[in-house]
């Protein structure tokens, strides 16, 4: 992933309303605060587990690709931010309050510090609070979070929206038919009206159970987020 590339992307593009709907601060890459802000959380990513050393530096600059004429200041600035984890909240508030009209490109950030936290073969519990915890101050949902970590580390067999085949942040109408549409292919009724055999019938009950019971956990915990649609 080039991140800079992105939002020369979206650059190109005129700032998409879908993307931007509106860039006071003008394109990041021209905008200090915003080089500021994303080297300071990319550093003290880095710190969070402990271990900080010049593999984390290194997937920055992959990911968030300065000008080679401010990198030597950027890597000073990065030296200094990850001495210690404390103050992410601020410079994730500032940002978040800066490009608040550009979710997609907080996102993005949000893509590029699961890169930095990858970068050392092994993401921690302490680095997903945090990710977490950046995603939550820029507004992402925890489903949309839940999408990203998907993405980069994978999902369980056991999760519930594997089972659906859906994205974790679908929105109900898509969760509701995916379930239908799965419980339909996997009816055990189907089962019988072809002859097939007894074990093939459990097999089948089994798995219309495990369709149900994804479909129940999905949307219970909609309503503890308060995000499942009224009735």
């Amino acid at each position: 992933m080039t991140f800079w590339r992105n939002i020369a992307s979206i650059a190109a593009r005129r700032l998409d309303l879908a993307d931007c709907t509106e860039c006071p601060a003008g394109l990041p890459g021209e905008d200090p605060a915003f080089s500021t802000a994303v080297t300071a959380l990319g550093a003290k990513l880095a710190k969070v587990d402990g271990r900080a050393d010049g593999h984390e530096f290194a997937a920055f600059t992959e990911v968030f690709q300065p000008d080679p004429a401010s990198e030597p200041n950027i890597h000073r600035f990065y030296e200094l931010a990850r001495q210690t984890a404390h103050g992410f909240e601020s410079y994730a508030k500032r940002l978040a309050k800066r490009y608040s009209s550009c979710p997609q490109l907080l996102e993005d950030v949000v893509d590029g510090l699961f890169h930095i936290a990858k970068s050392d073969g092994v993401v921690t519990q302490d680095e997903l609070d945090y990710l977490a915890r950046v995603s939550a101050l820029f507004g992402m949902s925890p489903l949309a979070f839940r999408r990203l970590r998907a993405t980069h580390l994978g999902v369980g067999a056991d999760d519930p929206y594997a089972i659906l085949e859906v994205p974790a942040d679908a929105d109900d109408a898509t969760v509701r038919s995916a379930w239908k549409s799965a419980l339909s292919s996997a009816h055990p009724d189907r089962a019988r009206a072809r002859g097939l055999p007894t074990e093939f019938i459990e097999v089948a009950e089994a798995k219309a159970a495990a369709i149900n019971a994804a479909f129940s956990t999905v949307m219970r915990e909609r309503r503890e987020l308060g995000l499942a649609a009224a009735g």
